[in-house]
């Protein structure tokens, strides 16, 4: 595994190795949000400097699509794949991995070791926020956790558990409700944990999606976030600087994990035997208001 690496170029003889200009597919949602438009931004510029052209496909984040996209683009004769999984599509993985095509898993880490991947680190991330709020004496921390199925979600969870069992807080299953990486499903998990007695404190938020139910329920409500409660997240979202209450988020490096991506790809086309790696990139924590402090 590598982890927290810097942004390699891809020069001299790794592309010099590569038998001609090459053409990979990304397959991805698309429209799943701002960083899906970052993320492929940073995808065609790093294409772009290395020659490349790529073919972007929509998976609307579904295995059926994506399942749908993989056979279009192998018959499409690509040369790679960049793929953002969906959950539950290992088979799919498999099938790629089988073939021997050169492919990087984008974003969603998968618990495997035969496939390149890039992603923001989780665990440590997600352990953070919750020291945070901890070290601000709340003990009543709840998650709302992403959706089942994803390695993301696993661990952003396993995060929030090492970030309670290291601020001497006990793990309650009750202060944890999925939001299934929705805005609808992250605003009505708000809702029963804030309906719980006594409700928490604080809420940490699994995902950047997830933020906009949160932010949603407990305006509704009338609660005033950073004063009444505190709201923080994994995810930095335009918006999150210039709301009433600024977010403190730890925001990912959309860009960065895009261009290793492509770099990563073109390492793998020029050296197919080359040993499988795992890049995870370290977010950043921006400290604002929504924490209460």
């Amino acid at each position: 595994m590598t982890a927290l690496l810097p942004e390699l170029p891809l020069v001299g003889n790794q592309l010099s190795s590569l038998p001609g200009p090459c053409r990979f597919g990304v397959a991805m949602a698309t429209e799943a949000g701002p960083n899906a438009v970052k993320m492929l931004k940073a995808i065609r510029s790093a294409a772009a400097e290395a020659g490349c052209a790529i073919t972007v496909s929509e998976t609307g984040d579904s295995v059926s699509e994506e399942a749908a996209v993989i056979r279009a683009l192998r018959a499409d004769r690509v040369d790679g794949v960049l793929l953002v999984p969906s959950a539950g599509d290992d088979a799919i993985v498999n099938g790629l991995v089988r073939m021997g095509v050169p492919t990087v898993l984008v974003d969603r880490m998968a618990g495997r070791n035969d496939v390149d991947q890039v992603g923001g680190e989780n665990i440590q991330a997600m352990c953070t926020l919750v020291r945070h709020l901890a070290d601000r004496r709340h003990r009543k921390i709840a998650l709302i956790s992403g959706e089942p199925g994803l390695t993301t979600s696993d661990e952003r969870t396993l995060g929030y558990r090492l970030g309670l069992g290291r601020s001497g807080l006990r793990w309650n299953a009750s202060l944890v409700e999925c939001g299934q990486s929705t805005p609808a499903g992250a605003a009505a998990a708000a809702g029963r944990l804030l309906d719980s007695w006594p409700s928490p404190t604080a809420l940490v938020v699994a995902s950047e999606a997830m933020m906009i139910g949160v932010q949603y329920e407990v305006h509704r409500r009338g609660i005033r976030i950073g004063s009444e409660l505190a709201v923080v997240g994994y995810g930095d979202m335009p918006w999150a600087s210039t709301v009433e209450s600024p977010l403190t988020t730890m925001a990912q490096p959309i860009p960065e994990i895009g261009r290793k991506a492509v770099h990563l790809l073109l390492t793998r086309i020029a050296d197919p035997e080359r040993r499988p790696e795992t890049v995870r990139l370290a977010p950043r924590f921006l400290h604002r208001a929504s924490c209460g402090c």
